[in-house]
């Protein structure tokens, strides 16, 4: 842990560091992938590479897991760890990795920082670093753990047994193990996907579990956006195998008989498609407010099956919004246009769940806490990098 002195020296420091992790971050994955070139291909999402998206997030988790020694809040460095740590026990990331990533981390802090990083400096945030990849590590073996596995050992090979269109882009596969059922999982959970693809690379991808979590196969949606979706798309079919992992995530229906709002966008809808199939099982009595929004009806993915499971539930509401071509059916429950919660009743003391892109999450974030629905309430799921936020709002 931090001593005092190393705490005021990353005080002192942290907005030059803060300042300075535009060009770490990239800094950082330039000699990683110098060093290790396999992990660009087969671990690391190289389209987000591409972007500056992924450096971006780890930039932001960087600064975000700073601020909170300064600040602290145990609640919100709870919530970044443990998503950080879902995130990399879907990968196999194990306790030596980090080792690898400390070493090229602060090289690439005192390429860029130069003299500035004093050996005060660079105690304190080293110091910083571990207590974090410590954290992380506890939380990743429990995950491991809880999943039954050793540590990484998260792989399988699974058989597609269906494959179905559940809208004009988009395809839901369906896994089966060789050797009896698939292990069950939390609803709301996702599990990461590995193909081949034509240059060599082992590109993964992470996508959300739309079936019961006691079913024995395992069921994911896949839109044709991307170099592995769109490989998905052309490529496999029932009686292909694919190699997939155990299921991980964190956005899973809250213990309490709270009410609960589930808003998504576009291929959002898929955690939601699992929550609401947990809670159609149970028949769930809570008050249960689904809301979503795509660009047009006609290529909502599980249209039919979201207003089919909403109907089932004791006290479902759903309220839809669409961009194009539904302005002839305009009412209540369809709404032209991008969502807006101005005129829909939420309750402050309901569990909000929210997947979706990362610039609706925000929104959505955003006139929650303008409706006094307090932060603590509101969970979401993101398909892309965390960029964690280091202010209030």
């Amino acid at each position: 842990m931090l001593t005092d002195s190393q705490r005021a020296t990353l005080a002192a420091t942290l907005p030059a560091v803060q300042g300075a992790l535009g060009e770490i971050t990239p800094a950082f994955y330039r000699r990683l992938f110098a060093a290790h070139p396999t992990l660009l291909d087969n671990l690391f999402n190289r389209t987000h590479q591409q972007s500056g998206e992924q450096p971006q997030a780890l930039a932001g988790s960087i600064a975000a897991f700073a601020a909170l020694q300064l600040e602290p809040d145990i609640r919100r460095q709870r919530f970044i760890i443990d998503r950080i740590a879902h995130k990399h026990a879907s990968l196999g990331v194990t306790r030596d990795q980090y080792e690898v990533v400390h070493e090229h981390l602060f090289a690439a802090i005192i390429e860029v920082l130069g003299e500035a990083v004093t050996p005060a400096v660079a105690d304190a945030w080293d110091q910083l670093y571990w207590d974090m990849a410590d954290l992380l590590i506890t939380t990743e073996a429990g995950l491991y753990a809880e999943a039954g596995v050793k540590p990484g050992a998260v792989w399988r090979d699974v058989r597609v047994v269906e494959r179905a269109q559940v809208s004009p882009d988009t395809i839901a596969l369906t896994l089966a193990a060789d050797d009896g059922d698939l292990p069950t999982f939390r609803p709301g959970q996702y599990i990461s996907v590995q193909v081949p693809l034509a240059d060599g690379a082992r590109q993964i991808r992470q996508y959300s579990l739309t079936g019961a979590s006691t079913d024995p196969r395992w069921t994911f949606s896949v839109k044709l956006a991307g170099e592995v979706s769109g490989h998905l798309h052309e490529h496999v079919f029932e009686g292909d195998r694919l190699h997939v992992s155990m299921p991980f995530g964190d956005l899973v229906l809250p213990e309490d008989d709270s009410p609960v709002v589930l808003a998504s966008a576009g291929i959002g809808c898929t955690p939601v498609i699992g929550l609401l199939t947990a809670l159609a099982e149970t028949a769930d009595p809570r008050p249960v407010t689904v809301l979503h929004a795509d660009r047009s009806r006609n290529r909502q993915p599980h249209r039919g099956r979201l207003a089919a499971l909403v109907e089932s539930l004791p006290a479902g509401r759903l309220v839809q919004w669409y961009e194009d071509g539904a302005d002839h059916l305009a009412s209540e429950q369809i709404r032209v246009g991008t969502m807006s919660l101005d005129d829909v009743e939420i309750d402050t003391a309901a569990h909000v769940m929210l997947c979706g892109p990362t610039g609706f999450l925000s929104a959505m974030r955003g006139q929650l806490l303008d409706r006094d629905v307090p932060e603590s309430r509101i969970h979401y799921e993101t398909f892309g990098p965390e960029l964690m936020r280091t202010g209030a709002r």
